[in-house]
């Protein structure tokens, strides 16, 4: 998962889209990178590392201009190679640069395409270069000055060509920013609008969030297959640019990614997860009032609006048991398993009077791997707890996403071939309880009844893009497993170590 924006401005942007990037970090945290346009040339900054730590003084500085994109990212299929930080750029035609948030299902054979019949290198295994270079080729046939009838009918031949989940804030010099989304609308973007001097300035990215910590207005959501044109000069295009586009939103967001202040597709998430909490607590209270919870206690900080609305719900005291330190990831998109499993002691400590001698009720919003609700059940059993019961926010992950969210290998998963009963003894607990999918997708879908179907293929393993097959999986697996990332770190070691030998 990782984070876009752009602007359009009358002024510089540098500290706009810095500033939406921050509130964006929750997205990614293995790089981050910006580059605006000044003077026909592209000022570009990016790095591994958090956002605070990538821009220095220097470098804002250095990153001049009234147009510009930024992205935050965590890695899936590519590497945490510095050199596959976004955004990415082409020098022809005219000069394009581009930051993607999602997943290309069809990357391989694309690059392959691209190599073969249109001449054109690739530098990284990142399918955000992939992307880049399709839209570059499609735009390579304009003659003349660029159209916004250039753009869409680029963006319309983009959409034919790739396959997956893609919401992409890019800029062509000379000419304007493009961006646009996937024709099922997996991937967020939203476009804003403020008046600075009398003159429009637009922003599109990945949350509502992010228009909010800039001062931008929420305009609305970009329509799944829908093409966004500004010029430099401010001028909005629009127009839809798919085939047959469906609204399918990737129902994790709500869960998990997103941060709570944000709307996605017309969905307050905040709202989203309070619904989700009622829907539990309902539940709880209806077929499980045999546990005889005292206390309900949230596992921060995504969880902390369910946790609420179970207490409620159940008559049962909210506590926050947990103290979270804020200078540790999230440790869900953190690569590799020994480094999620060393982050949880750091990054929670238990309040032992809030759990000595009590039956206790943890809220999360979701289980993946299993490596933290184990970790978090034993710390609550050494603070004294009498018996520890589980929940989750949502339904149990038994399939890898393939549309950007880092859930690559089946096996990796706990509740993979396992039922509740093995999966409640794998992590320790005394009792698990499960979000429904049906409960889940209304409490979501509450906020936007329009919306018919939501991407849930994590719960059901059912892909709304309808290219996955099996062969696809297992080539997944074979990028995405932790002893796959750590053979590929190994050999990204080597090959520093290589070149510093070389220099010295």
């Amino acid at each position: 998962m990782c984070g876009i924006v752009g602007i359009v401005g009358t002024t510089p942007v540098n500290q706009s889209i810095y500033d939406a990037l921050t509130v964006l970090q929750h997205r990614g945290q293995d790089a981050a990178g910006i580059v605006t346009i000044e003077s026909n040339r592209f000022r570009l900054r990016k790095a591994n590392g958090l956002v605070k730590d990538v821009f220095e003084a220097k470098h804002m500085q250095r990153l001049q201009g009234n147009v510009g994109i930024g992205h935050v990212r965590y890695p899936t299929a590519g590497s945490s190679s510095a050199s596959e930080a976004q955004p990415f750029y082409v020098n022809s035609p005219f000069g394009i640069t581009l930051a993607h948030n999602g997943n290309l299902t069809n990357a391989n054979d694309i690059r392959e395409k691209l190599f073969q019949k249109d001449r054109r290198h690739l530098n990284t295994t990142s399918d955000s270069e992939v992307l880049l270079n399709v839209l570059a080729h499609e735009i390579d046939t304009v003659k003349g000055n660029v159209t916004s009838e250039d753009v869409f009918r680029a963006v319309t031949n983009v959409h034919r060509a790739i396959k997956g989940a893609y919401a992409v804030a890019a800029m062509i010099i000379g000419h304007g920013m493009v961006a646009f989304r996937d024709p099922k609308g997996i991937r967020p973007l939203c476009l804003g609008k403020r008046i600075v001097d009398g003159k429009n300035e637009y922003m599109v990215a990945s949350e509502s969030v992010a228009l909010d910590a800039v001062g931008f207005d929420f305009v609305r959501d970009v329509a799944p297959g829908e093409g966004i044109y500004v010029t430099f000069d401010g001028e909005l295009h629009t127009r839809q640019c798919a085939d047959n586009p469906t609204l399918n939103p990737c129902v994790f967001e709500f869960v998990y990614f997103a941060r709570p202040d944000s709307f996605i597709d017309k969905i307050s998430v905040y709202s989203a997860r309070v619904e989700m909490g009622k829907k539990l607590g309902e539940r709880i209270q209806a077929e499980y009032q045999h546990l005889d919870i005292d206390v309900v206690i949230p596992i921060p900080e995504t969880s902390c609006d369910i946790a609420l609305q179970i207490a409620q719900a159940i008559e049962k005291p909210y506590r926050q048991g947990f103290v979270k330190n804020r200078y540790v990831g999230r440790t869900f998109i953190m690569p590799g398993q020994q480094q999620r499993k060393k982050s949880v002691r750091r990054k929670l400590n238990a309040i032992r009077s809030e759990f000595k001698g009590k039956n206790v009720l943890l809220v999360d919003d979701s289980i993946v791997r299993g490596t933290t609700s184990e970790q978090i059940i034993e710390m609550a059993r050494d603070s004294g707890a009498n018996k520890v019961f589980m929940v989750s926010a949502a339904p149990e992950i038994r399939f890898p996403n393939v549309y950007g969210i880092d859930m690559p290998s089946a096996n990796e998963l706990i509740a993979h071939g396992r039922d509740n009963d093995a999966i409640c003894q794998q992590i320790g607990a005394d009792a698990l309880i499960y979000q429904t999918l049906p409960d889940l997708i209304s409490a979501v879908g509450e906020g936007n009844p329009d919306i018919v179907k939501f991407e849930t293929s994590v719960f059901n393993g059912e892909y709304v893009t309808g290219d996955i097959d099996q062969k696809y999986l297992d080539y997944l697996e074979s990028l995405r497993s932790d002893d796959s990332k750590i053979q590929r770190e190994l050999q990204q070691d080597l090959a520093n170590l290589e070149l510093h030998n070389e220099g010295a």
